[in-house]
């Protein structure tokens, strides 16, 4: 069985996940679509400011029943 610790870990950061998709996206679709490559850099700043487990390849699948990463 897991960790308490690691399982408490990954819920905070699907939550994060959750919380920061729609500002990800939107910033993400800014970055393709700049016209100019200061634009793209801004874009790009802004999307670096987020959490970092805020994005989705962060978070661990886990079994539900023992917690153990999948």
């Amino acid at each position: 069985m897991a960790k308490k610790s690691m399982i408490e870990r990954e819920k905070k950061r699907q939550k994060l996940v959750e919380k920061y998709a729609a500002k990800r996206e939107a910033l993400k679709e800014e970055f393709e679509n700049a016209a100019t490559q200061r634009e793209k850099l801004e874009a790009h700043r802004k999307l670096q400011q987020l959490p970092r487990n805020s994005a989705r390849n962060r978070v661990r699948n886990r079994c539900w029943v023992t917690g153990r990463p999948r």
